[in-house]
């Protein structure tokens, strides 16, 4: 008979490529992440993992075996769910960018959790690059990123609008329109994208930059662009009063082509895809408000 017990394990291997990541997702030391995986190979009489490379990959084997564990464990998890009424207990992890951190995501994570009080819902706001690095080690079940071209292996995607941005009542364009002064930026950190490809259009048009101010929180990026110190180039939700919508007569270029994604662990559970299919409606509801907008 398979072990559950082993069998996450070796799904954690798999998935995170590295004993030690997947010792630190179960919280489980990484020589008994390593032991249990001999114990699987021995019951079962095969090789499940290619140890040899860097980063460990399943054998011809282990890749069978991944989708019957996966199955297993969401059987499992499914059967404990339903015969406990109390609700589901353990930890869901959730990574999403700072734009939809706040007033968007919200109500939907805070009915989810109210809902679910024995589950620990974490979640993690950032930058996108971040963000993904978490997901592509193991350390995120749910992600919402910004990606210039979803990867592959996405769950879904929705086109993301971009606009610049400029002071409404303290406009930087009306001090630098037409000068050879460097235009001042709002803008993210470095290797932030709006960061990047702003940086991008604004020198193929060959217009001069410097960065005026920057901060990796969006509220506070909107908040200086109404006060007038800079220019910025933002997600087309973030506009407010304050600010003026740029665009080509004003000599800033479409900047298009950005994705908002969601990936999801293949493995999770019933609670892990309720959470996925409702982030996936809300995130379908934005994309066609922006479409009517």
């Amino acid at each position: 008979m398979l072990d559950l017990f082993l069998l996450r394990s070796f799904v954690a291997v798999v998935e995170t490529g590295n004993f030690t990541r997947a010792g630190e997702r179960l919280h489980l030391t990484q020589s008994t992440v390593s032991q249990q995986l001999i114990r699987l190979e021995q019951s079962l009489g095969c090789r499940l993992l290619n140890r040899s490379q860097r980063h460990v990959v399943p054998t011809e084997e282990g890749e069978r075996l991944l989708g019957y564990a996966q199955r297993i464990l969401r059987l499992a998890e499914e059967a404990t769910v339903e015969l406990n009424p109390g609700g589901s207990g353990g930890v869901l992890r959730l990574g999403v960018p700072e734009d939809l951190g706040g007033e968007a995501l919200m109500p939907l994570l805070t009915r989810f959790a109210a809902e679910r009080p024995r589950l620990r819902l974490e979640v993690e706001c950032g930058l996108s690059h971040h963000l993904l690095r978490l997901y592509r080690n193991g350390e995120l079940d749910l992600l919402l990123v910004k990606q210039w071209g979803a990867d592959s292996d996405s769950h879904a995607r929705w086109a993301e609008s971009l606009c610049w941005i400029d002071s409404a009542t303290q406009p930087v364009t009306a001090r630098y329109e037409g000068g050879t002064d460097a235009l001042p930026l709002v803008a993210f950190p470095v290797g932030a994208l709006y960061r990047q490809d702003m940086i991008h259009a604004l020198e193929s048009r060959g217009r001069a930059w410097r960065i005026g101010y920057s901060s990796a929180s969006l509220a506070s990026l909107c908040a200086a662009v109404s006060a007038g110190l800079g220019v910025s180039l933002l997600p087309a939700s973030s506009v407010q009063a304050g600010h003026r919508v740029l665009g080509e007569k004003d000599g800033f270029p479409v900047v298009d082509g950005l994705e908002l994604a969601l990936y999801a662990r293949s493995n999770l559970g019933a609670v892990g895809r309720t959470l996925r299919d409702e982030l996936s409606d809300l995130c379908t509801q934005r994309a066609e408000a922006a479409v009517r907008a």
